[in-house]
């Protein structure tokens, strides 16, 4: 019975915030604002796999954030997306950006942003609309890491996961 009690409350202490996570501290204005960068890969079930880099700029202005991403992916093709972020309490935001389709909301919960948004990867056309469901946890060693489910009329066809770090960090090469 000792041995059961000690796991419990090991396990009940593990659960807890550490300072290292900064936990009540993660807000897309502190952690986005400046230069930013990222690494990240996408996996589709129809075989489709890419990595790429992302270099992001951040603006806050008070009220918004404007988080420019520009994506280089393994094939050399280049991407620009911009984001607008509008704090609309103390844990969330309203998103927009140029290929999302209305807006998201933005919930976090201690080091736990949670969103999801309309897609269509085909813009030309409005081909191919998809749906993001995005998850990023700000981690103790000051990366944060967003994984996101891909849906199409709520079946999972891919997954994304992005490594974002502030520059002069090292990168270890996020999960693929």
């Amino acid at each position: 019975m000792p041995k059961l009690t000690f796991a419990l409350v090991g396990l009940a202490m593990s659960l807890l915030p550490t300072a290292g996570q900064a936990a009540d501290k993660f807000t897309f204005e502190d952690y986005f604002n400046g230069r930013t960068e990222a690494v990240g890969s996408f996996s589709a079930i129809n075989g489709v796999k890419r990595t790429f880099t992302v270099d992001l700029t951040g603006n806050w202005d008070g009220k918004t954030l404007t988080l420019r991403e520009d994506f280089v992916f393994d094939d050399g093709t280049k991407d620009r997306k911009t984001w607008r972020f509008t704090k609309t309490g103390p844990t969330t935001y309203s998103g927009t950006r140029e290929d999302v389709i209305g807006e998201t909301t933005v919930r976090l919960n201690g080091a736990v942003a949670r969103f999801n948004y309309l897609v269509y990867l085909s813009p030309e056309t409005q081909g191919n609309k998809v749906r993001f469901w995005d998850k990023m946890v700000l981690r103790e060693d000051g990366t944060v890491l967003n994984t996101a489910l891909v849906t199409k009329f709520g079946i999972p066809v891919a997954k994304t996961t992005v490594e974002f770090r502030k520059p002069g960090y090292s990168h270890k090469t996020a999960s693929r």
